[in-house]
């Protein structure tokens, strides 16, 4: 089987699509199946796990230039040729994805399509262009449907976003699940002097961390109240992004400490050094991060976006409230913060969760997916 994997952000850029993306070309290297990765160029990723990286001419993204928009040319459709995939996934696709889809259609590639950013709702976040006007996010919707029907089949990471895809009137929509690397974040990695660096010298404090991008969609500044009324706690954020600065302001005087990313080793160190993970994001597909910090023994409070409500059980591992509103993740954090004994039953809970969640059998069900499409397109190939 060959595979083309075609996504709109790639090494170096470090975020959930990147990660996810990775993870299912590591799964494809350990089964045997060949992979080709489109992707728009960041001037680095040659190749991947033995699997080469087209990247495309692309240009820095408006008002988040960390990101970048891939532009398709003739030597992709010369590649996807030579390639001969037997099956391609496009990870939302969009500028790269879209002509992309149109030369696999043209060379007879069965396609998967899979959901991964909500663009309609991130313009409203953002209130870019004719958004005041009230038809960018339908717009957005609109095509956001029409691209995805063009493809043999779609996924999406949680039921949340599989019950709004079929509303667009997106058809044949199942289910990608996200999973975690049990081993790789685990409680036994907790660390005394991780813990020291990340409260500042505070290590008996109750220490809050969020792991993330930086960025307006995920109100980090909405923690603040809880570390200004309840006492003895502390904010840790692991990541970066374009809100940084604004949120360094925002939390001048108050015991937060900004961390940048953190990768490997030092990344396990700092879940599993913390004692909640809050994720206050307000539009998420899934939150990768929520299942990570459930893996290293932390239990959740999280706004209830995304694939949070599939995870997360209230009272046993966490808590979620309505994103946005302030007081219901003050009395959630509260409520686990006051009893050490309770939040350390509920860090149990979550691991035991997480260790159900192998990465492993989620990825083997996008083969066999992959599989069922190249067997429904041989007969058709046969008759012609």
């Amino acid at each position: 089987m060959r595979v083309a994997i075609i996504t709109e952000t790639f090494l170096p850029k470090v975020d959930g699509i990147v990660k996810v993306t990775c993870l299912l070309l590591d799964h494809l290297a350990r089964r045997g199946i060949e992979a080709l990765v489109i992707a728009p160029g960041y001037g680095a990723e040659q190749s991947y796990n033995d699997a080469p990286v087209h990247s495309l001419p692309s240009m820095p993204m408006p008002l988040y230039p960390e990101a970048r928009i891939g532009f398709a040319t003739f030597a992709l459709y010369r590649d996807l040729a030579a390639f001969q995939p037997d099956v391609a996934h496009l990870l939302h696709p969009v500028a790269t994805g879209i002509p992309a889809m149109a030369m696999l259609k043209w060379l007879d590639v069965p396609t998967v399509t899979s959901f991964h950013l909500d663009y309609a709702r991130l313009a409203r976040q953002f209130r870019l262009g004719a958004l005041d006007l009230g038809f960018t996010g339908p717009l957005i919707d609109e095509i956001t449907k029409n691209v995805f029907n063009w493809a043999d089949y779609s996924l999406a990471p949680s039921k949340l976003v599989q019950r709004q895809m079929r509303r667009l009137g997106i058809n044949r929509v199942g289910l990608w699940r996200r999973g975690v690397d049990a081993a790789a974040f685990h409680p036994g990695f907790r660390c005394a002097a991780m813990r020291e660096e990340m409260t500042q010298g505070h290590p008996d404090d109750t220490v809050l961390l969020y792991v993330g991008r930086l960025s307006l969609e995920k109100q980090i500044e909405h923690i603040r109240p809880v570390l200004e009324q309840i006492p003895n706690t502390r904010l840790v954020v692991v990541g970066d992004g374009p809100a940084r600065a604004a949120l360094e302001r925002e939390f001048v005087g108050q015991p937060a400490a900004f961390m940048g990313y953190l990768r490997g080793r030092r990344l396990s160190q700092a879940y599993a050094s913390a004692d909640i993970f809050v994720f206050p994001s307000r539009l998420e597909t899934f939150g990768l991060v929520v299942i990570e910090a459930m893996a290293s023994g932390l239990p959740v409070v999280a706004a209830r976006v995304g694939g949070v409500a599939d995870i997360v059980s209230e009272g046993v591992n966490g808590y979620t409230y309505e994103s946005g509103d302030r007081a219901g993740l003050l009395a959630a954090v509260r409520k686990i913060a006051s009893n050490r004994k309770q939040r350390a039953w509920m860090g149990q809970q979550a691991r035991a969760y997480a260790e159900t969640q192998s990465w492993e059998a989620i990825m083997d069900e996008v083969i066999e997916l992959y599989a069922g499409l190249i067997a429904a397109r041989r007969p058709q190939r046969l008759a012609v």
